[in-house]
């Protein structure tokens, strides 16, 4: 029975894939943007790297090595890095902390758009409709929490795609795709196997065969880790010392969560402004003010989850 199920998702992701087809692919070196590559073996996959760091060239090595897949490795220095940071916020228009991710993410991007792409596939949606994350192995009504957020989920590498002027497809978030994964239960999502409890467990199954078993059973790790972007955090935090960090938490009207925080904020003050008030069918967001939509949890802003 269970095979059947993994030949279903197969065919479902496959012909997702053919109605979100696009050029490129940013490639993380993770499982789901491996596995687009794997059924899209004519499109072009970028990488990125801060400085040759990061576990995702490993990673990205063995698919090429199995699939034949065409990969340009973006390698950026920490100057270069930290320059584009301004233009990140900008872009997004938020101080998330999480924003080294997004540097990844608008490399990638940017690259494609010098290539002269039209079109890049992403592999936004894997984790959240198939239990990736490590946080979702203890949500207690995990079916119900991915059917929740599935239809509204939003990622930056949209608003990153309108920038450089590219068209992004995200075949995970096809809406037949989204469909068939809330058909599937969370047992299937995150189970035990070999003694290790692994999230996004069917969609490894389902691909086992096909990919290399070091790919295949890879740990997850943010796009931030495996690009090694998450070494500029290092280097801000060290340029803010514990004292400016205190009086700058006392002086601006936000809950920061670390000095980096309050970095990407002073830049937004800079190129955005004042943080909006909440609009008709938001909430306040108890760490900017901000506005957050009722039916989400997190705020696109700061980054503050209530």
């Amino acid at each position: 029975m269970i095979e059947s199920r993994f030949s279903e998702l197969r065919q479902k992701l496959t012909k997702a894939l053919g109605r979100n087809q696009g050029q490129a692919i940013l490639v993380s070196g993770g499982i789901d943007s491996g596995i687009l590559s794997y059924l899209s073996p004519h499109s072009k996959g970028v990488t990125v790297s801060l400085d040759g760091r990061g576990e995702d060239l490993k990673y990205v090595s063995i698919l090429a090595d199995s699939t034949g897949l065409e990969t340009t490795v973006v390698k950026v220095d920490v100057d270069e890095a930290l320059s584009a940071v301004r233009e990140v916020v900008k872009i997004l228009r938020s101080f998330d902390p999480a924003l080294p991710n997004d540097l990844a993410v608008y490399f990638g991007m940017r690259e494609a758009n010098k290539q002269g792409f039209e079109s890049m596939m992403t592999g936004d949606g894997g984790d959240e409709l198939f239990g990736g994350y490590p946080y979702m192995q203890k949500i207690e009504d995990l079916d119900g929490y991915i059917e929740s957020i599935a239809r509204s989920l939003q990622f930056s590498s949209s608003d990153m795609g309108k920038h450089f002027s590219l068209e992004v497809k995200q075949p995970f978030m096809d809406p037949e795709f989204v469909e068939f994964a809330l058909t599937l239960g969370s047992d299937v999502k995150i189970r035990e196997d070999n003694g290790h409890v692994w999230g996004k467990w069917i969609l490894r199954k389902a691909f086992e065969p096909f990919l290399p078993s070091e790919f295949v059973w890879q740990g997850k790790r943010p796009l931030e880790v495996g690009s090694g972007m998450t070494h500029l955090r290092n280097i801000i935090a060290s340029r803010i010392s514990d004292e400016e960090f205190e009086e700058k938490k006392r002086a601006y009207p936000v809950k920061f969560l670390c000095k980096e925080h309050v970095f990407f904020y002073e830049i937004y003050r800079e190129e955005v402004g004042e943080i909006p008030r909440p609009g008709e069918g938001e909430y306040r967001c108890s760490g900017c003010g901000g506005g957050v939509p009722e039916n989400k949890n997190h705020c696109r802003i700061c980054g503050w989850l209530p």
